[in-house]
């Protein structure tokens, strides 16, 4: 006689297991990565390594569940460890990624993904071999006023893009090992790949080590496009005050986001007419002035947003291929920006293999 099949429902199905999660660093960044894994409902935190052990003491009070430790080789060798998340000095980005990697883990590391293009573009390809993702963490990406410039440009509001300018400047934090192309450069390079979908054909910088001897602490860099757009970015960690602040100038109209403001992006409907010169000599600007609008905006933690994504992709295995060609094109650019500083602001041809189609958001991300 046959036994009755007894059918389950979806909702009755035992939960996924979360994802089990290492942090890797805990200087000035891995505290804010382990405060949000920590509310993930979804992945859980099984080991957390740093080389002081006094910092180990002290988040291991915070984190009781998770095992500490001052090696790496442990981490890695764990099974129940699914994913390594790495916020340690730049110049370790690469071997630390690479190894867990290796050891069969998915990785999200830090900005800048790797400290040359060729390590980046090696650590891409060891992701695909052993098919884990490789995560940076454009954090960026995920602000919803950044969300909502890219939202504007791709509805068209703004017209055709004219010029881009950028300021990102502080007083300190002064970094030991790399510029400040290296440490705030990536931000903005991230957000105008993210906006534009499109890499700058060529970049120029200029810059001075003001303070540290061979760091430069301030740099002006300008990328052009092949659409016409020009784009400039100034970087410093020498100002009297932060500043975060971005002018988009569209044939349409204008916005301005200012990261930090009560009002973070705002709307100008402003610009210029050009009519054609009837006779030699003639010509006719006629301005527009219209309303200036400061949209509504989201408010949620955008690390806590990216990491969710990272994890989320991990339970539906889903390769985040869009975030793997924003970060390779982010080093990209930084290399060819730190080539010209040092070259005396030569103009510096950027590697142009990635194609337009890698820059389309493979999840929805470029419009949300």
């Amino acid at each position: 006689m046959l036994k009755p099949t007894i059918q389950i429902n979806a909702d009755e199905r035992a939960p996924a297991p979360p994802v089990g999660v290492a942090v890797v660093g805990l200087g000035y960044w891995g505290p804010n990565l382990l405060r949000v894994l920590g509310d993930n409902l979804d992945a859980e935190v099984r080991w957390i390594c740093d080389l002081d052990p006094e910092r180990l003491g002290k988040y291991r009070r915070r984190h009781p569940g998770a095992r500490v430790t001052t090696k790496i080789d442990r981490v890695l060798d764990d099974p129940s460890v699914d994913a390594v998340i790495i916020a340690t000095p730049v110049h370790t980005h690469f071997d630390l990624a690479a190894r867990a990697l290796e050891a069969g883990k998915h990785v999200f590391v830090e900005k800048p993904l790797a400290h040359s293009s060729e390590l980046a573009d090696e650590l891409v390809d060891i992701a695909a071999a052993r098919e884990r993702i490789v995560m940076c963490g454009h954090t960026f990406l995920y602000s919803p006023p950044v969300r909502a410039i890219k939202r504007m440009i791709s509805e068209g509001k703004l017209g055709d893009i004219y010029f881009i300018s950028s300021s990102r400047v502080n007083l300190g934090l002064h970094q030991r090992d790399v510029s400040v192309i290296w440490d705030l450069g990536p931000h903005d390079f991230s957000i105008l790949l993210y906006w534009l979908s499109e890499m700058p054909t060529s970049v120029r910088a200029i810059g001075r080590d003001s303070i540290v001897k061979g760091i430069p602490d301030v740099a002006f860099v300008t990328m052009t496009f092949a659409s016409g757009i020009i784009a400039n970015v100034e970087l410093s960690w020498l100002a009297p005050s932060k500043l975060r602040r971005t002018v988009l100038v569209g044939s349409e109209r204008m916005a301005i986001y200012d990261d930090g403001a009560p009002e973070p992006v705002r709307l100008f409907d402003q610009g210029v007419v050009y009519r054609d010169p009837e006779t030699f000599g003639e010509y006719h600007l006629s301005y527009r002035s219209g309303d200036v609008v400061s949209p509504k905006i989201e408010t949620y933690e955008p690390l806590g947003l990216e990491l969710a994504d990272f994890v989320g992709a991990i339970r539906a295995e889903e390769k985040m291929e869009y975030h793997t060609a924003i970060a390779r094109s982010v080093v990209r650019l930084v290399d060819a920006a730190d080539q010209s500083l040092r070259e005396g602001g030569r103009e510096i041809a950027v590697k142009q293999d990635l194609s337009q189609s890698q820059f389309a958001a493979a999840r929805g991300l470029a419009v949300q």
